[in-house]
């Protein structure tokens, strides 16, 4: 980051609308993951990390919602992971490496995706700092297929790792209508699930005002959480979801309740797919809620 990361771990392919702070004065740092090895339909989001910055241009830095302007805010965009084309392990290895350091000094993380896969590695890397980690995944799939063709390691099995991470109880899954049977009796049986994202933040905020008062939060929204006629960009859609201003008014929901999202990301973005750019417009304003929405205290 500005010379003080590794070597060879960061590559600048653009900026976030206002995240003009250096590494050592930033309570936000952003990152892009622009991992693609295991989408299983449709490509398109390596190009996720940097369209997605593009398109923060077009939206203002001010929330009228929230009465919060991403000025006012410390923001440092480190810019993009490197990563060795074609090589799972070591993708997955490089972002957690670099990922460890700003949380490791306390700063809260946003990622730019990048296949789901991305999120593993932030999990990864946060919880060295926070063991006590609970994740929150806004999403169309449950993602909790021990192996996909195969394999362990995919988009589509990313959150049973995460799940093996977190334990029992940890994880709560908002908004997901596909997957299969086994996937679905495991998310009710070990995790938090609620088909309806609304209801999913409410009964969240409720523990988060209780039981879960002050305990870090991972926030991972899937972009395919909204129906595809809000955004089409991504590699699995699914119809029947909610559109921008419910899911908006969820993390809106957490945020009053105190959530203490000490990392996030927005992932499955795929630009190619969208010819009318809507979705990474969509995406970016999301970022930018949710750095407002949960913006950290000042030092």
């Amino acid at each position: 980051m500005d010379g003080e990361q590794a070597p060879g771990l960061w590559e600048r392919p653009g900026r976030f609308m206002a995240a003009e702070a250096g590494y050592d004065a930033a309570r936000w740092v952003l990152a892009g993951a622009p991992l693609e090895l295991t989408v299983s339909y449709r490509a398109g989001t390596r190009w996720g990390p940097a369209r997605i910055r593009e398109a923060s241009y077009a939206l203002e830095t001010y929330s009228p919602d929230l009465d919060r302007d991403l000025e006012e805010q410390a923001i440092h965009d480190a810019g993009d992971v490197a990563l060795p084309l074609g090589n799972l392990g070591q993708s997955l290895a490089r972002i957690e490496a670099a990922l460890r350091r700003p949380l490791a000094d306390g700063k809260a993380l946003l990622v730019l995706g990048g296949e789901h896969l991305v999120t593993l590695a932030a999990v990864n890397a946060a919880l060295d700092r926070y063991p006590d980690l609970v994740v929150v995944q806004l999403d169309a799939h449950t993602d909790l297929r021990d192996r996909y063709l195969g394999e362990p390691y995919s988009h589509a099995t990313v959150m049973r790792r995460v799940l093996d991470l977190v334990g029992p109880g940890r994880l709560w899954q908002l908004g997901p209508r596909s997957g299969l049977r086994e996937e679905f009796e495991l998310a009710r049986r070990e995790g938090r699930f609620f088909r309806d994202v609304g209801e999913g933040a409410e009964a969240l905020a409720a523990e988060l005002a209780g039981p879960l008062r002050g305990v870090p939060v991972y926030l991972t929204v899937d972009i395919d959480v909204l129906d595809p006629a809000v955004a089409p960009g991504t590699g699995t859609p699914e119809p029947g979801g909610p559109d921008f201003a419910t899911v908006q008014r969820a993390i809106y929901t957490l945020a009053r309740a105190g959530a203490r999202v000490v990392a996030a990301d927005v992932v499955e973005t795929a630009p190619p797919l969208d010819p009318s750019g809507r979705t990474e417009i969509v995406a970016a304003k999301l970022v930018r809620e949710i750095l407002l929405a949960f913006a950290p205290a000042a030092a």
